[in-house]
């Protein structure tokens, strides 16, 4: 089962957790500015994703996994970040980019 995290720099970010590991990464550019970055994950438990909000005073969130869109596979979740680039003359675009390493063991 397939996830894809979001973070927004400036406004959150969304962290990796033990049981979820980043398969592949990608900015989400808008007119030539990354606006986003997209990681689609691979869910090997059902666990609590930690989303920090970057305004002041950061806040820590938890969404339980069972909350997200889950995607059967990786081509799935792929599928679903395209549709994010195949809209009118709008001019977006996904770059990959490097996969975030994985969780220490203490987090």
């Amino acid at each position: 089962m397939y996830v894809i995290l979001t973070s927004k720099p400036g406004q959150f970010r969304t962290e990796l957790v033990e049981g979820v590991r980043a398969v592949e990464a990608y900015d989400y550019l808008f007119g030539g500015t990354a606006k986003a970055r997209f990681v689609i994950a691979e869910l090997e438990r059902a666990t609590k994703i930690r989303v920090i909000d970057e305004v002041e005073p950061p806040v820590l969130n938890l969404v339980p996994t069972k909350f997200l869109p889950s995607y059967e596979t990786i081509e799935a979740a792929r599928q679903e970040l395209d549709h994010l680039t195949a809209f009118g003359s709008v001019r977006a675009a996904l770059r990959q980019v490097p996969v975030p390493g994985p969780v220490p063991a203490n987090a």
